[in-house]
């Protein structure tokens, strides 16, 4: 039952959800001209959400950019109309990136081959996607401001893991007043690394929003890029398609929407992670020919990124355990190569959090903040949903409000399952059931969907890793599906609308892509063909 027994023909978490793929061929002619016009679609879609967000984005309370700007300005006060905008922008990048995925998981010939689209295609198609994305402003989030803040008070020498932005800058600062009133008075909860870096860029941008919006965003990008080389990279370590991985994982509506358009900073911890497990796992997985000196080169360098990446956020540093039971695994798989390993990675990691915690000067106070999240409610978790829906029903009989009481049981309820769940899965790597990028990402999902906070990007945690190794539909069609409606129903601001605005433009959007899909049924590939046609000749290019 906790992975300790070899490897069987029946049915565990391997057999359910993988199966190997081979990379395919490529599209042929009209496959590649539905990929342009899919390609054209997505980035109108993009454009659509950077000129909504000129007046429905996440926009600073001051230095707002466009506010008062002839032409720009127009968006602010027009909100039904820039709420349409971002919607059916929203809207068509999703059924973009669903067509998109008939290319990337493949259709067969009828010799049974696959045919999917190149990387260099999905590639450009990312690119092009990112691009508005990348010069719109916050959208779906106002984290970004609160990154500005705690940065503020690092760079003045404060404590942010002591005192808040109200505290510690003041209410009236300009960087505390677009700071949601929920974190104004409470610490960071970010690891020092990420603080660090958001320091030096305090000090390069200072108290202007809008650069420091925009080098944050660099930041998030470079974090997108080491997802991008990682992932086909772990994919094909795991036996699957690397533009299925790809296109599932890093072409995601919630990847775009929210590391790229709101700024989180899960981008550079999911990035580091990844390029520290690729880097980590060739140091385990060697040919004859590696010496013991590459072997080292990879694993310190391996470890020391996953390390880096738990300094932005903790919970990545769960992906060194399944490198070290790898890497037991490799040395006998006995208890004592169990030992050996966690030692010598231990070693590595804590190597990388004193230098950086000493470092940055910020010490270990971030040890103390890591429940901070906790205080939100958020109904895509699962422990707090049902403390949430007891509570509920405890008013509607007349017995009074126990959400709290029955949250402090559920919550460790839920955290012992995950934990449960996460040994068993470092106990099957270590016996060979299963590869440990696919137990990472399974461990990963059973944490953030039993977390007693649950945000929309949180579930990047666990859809990137399994990207690279769940092939089955079980996996792949609730993820496609969640991804799908999660990225339609946030608003754009980052919080509430009046609900007859969002039921005006709610109504348009419908109304709009409607007439989109009939006005190119003939000229996007919107309903399946029952039989596959001849094969013309193959095209490379697009």
């Amino acid at each position: 039952m906790l992975g300790l027994d070899a490897p069987g023909a029946g049915a565990d978490v391997t057999t359910v959800l993988h199966g190997d793929e081979v990379e395919g061929r490529g599209l042929d002619a009209t496959e590649t001209s539905y990929l342009h016009r899919i390609r054209l679609l997505g980035a109108t879609g993009t454009v659509l959400m950077a000129v909504g967000a000129l007046g429905a984005g996440a926009q600073p309370v001051l230095q707002n950019p466009v506010q008062g700007v002839r032409g720009l300005g127009l968006a602010a006060r027009m909100p039904s109309a820039s709420l349409t905008l971002a919607m059916t922008g929203t809207a068509l990048v999703i059924l973009s990136w669903l067509l998109l995925g008939r290319f990337a998981i493949g259709r067969r010939d009828e010799d049974g081959a696959p045919r999917r689209l190149s990387r260099s295609q999905l590639d450009r198609t990312l690119l092009l996607w990112i691009v508005p994305l990348v010069v719109a402003p916050p959208m779906f989030s106002k984290d970004v401001y609160s990154y500005l803040a705690q940065s503020e008070i690092a760079a003045r020498g404060l404590d942010p893991y002591a005192i808040g932005p109200a505290g510690a800058l003041g209410v009236d600062h300009v960087l505390t007043r677009t700071v949601p009133n929920i974190w104004r008075d409470t610490p960071a909860p970010y690891g020092p690394a990420f603080l660090w870096i958001g320091e030096k860029i305090t000090h390069l941008t200072g108290e202007n929003i809008v650069a420091g919006i925009f080098v944050h965003r660099l930041l998030a990008l470079v974090g997108v890029a080491l997802i991008v080389w990682a992932l086909p990279r772990l994919a094909r370590r795991c036996g699957v398609a690397s533009v299925s991985a790809l296109w599932l994982g890093a072409a995601n509506p919630l990847l775009l929407f929210h590391l790229v358009a709101g700024i989180h900073n899960e981008a550079l911890m999911l990035g580091l992670m990844l390029a520290g497990v690729e880097l980590a796992l060739r140091g385990v997985y060697v040919a004859e020919s590696t010496t013991r000196l590459q072997v080292a080169g990879w694993l310190a360098a391996g470890t020391a990124l996953i390390a880096l990446s738990s300094m932005v956020k903790v919970p990545s540093l769960l992906a060194l355990g399944f490198v070290g039971m790898a890497l037991a695994r490799r040395w006998g798989g006995t208890l004592r190569a169990v030992l050996a390993a966690a030692a010598v990675l231990a070693v590595g990691a804590g190597v990388v959090i004193v230098l950086v915690s000493w470092g940055s000067g910020l010490g270990l106070g971030w040890t103390k903040t890591l429940g901070t999240a906790t205080e939100v409610r958020s109904w895509m978790s699962i422990p707090t949903l049902l403390g949430m829906g007891t509570g509920l029903g405890g008013v509607l009989l007349g017995l009074g409000d126990h959400t709290t009481a029955v949250l402090s049981i559920t919550r460790p309820i839920a955290a012992f399952v995950a934990a449960v769940v996460t040994v068993r899965m470092l106990l099957a790597v270590l016996t060979g059931r299963i590869h440990p990028v696919g137990a990472l990402g399974v461990s990963l999902g059973a944490i953030v969907l039993l977390f007693p906070v649950v945000q929309p990007w949180y579930l990047l945690w666990a859809v990137i890793p399994l990207a690279a190794w769940a092939t089955r539909p079980v996996f792949r069609i609730p993820t496609i599906a969640f991804s799908s409606v999660v990225g339609m129903i946030l608003m754009p601001n980052g919080g509430e609308y009046q609900p007859f605005v969002i039921v005006q433009a709610s109504i348009v959007t419908i109304v709009v892509v409607g007439l989109l899909i009939v006005a190119t049924r003939s000229r996007l590939p919107w309903r399946l063909q029952e039989r596959t046609p001849p094969r013309p000749a193959e095209t490379t290019g697009a």
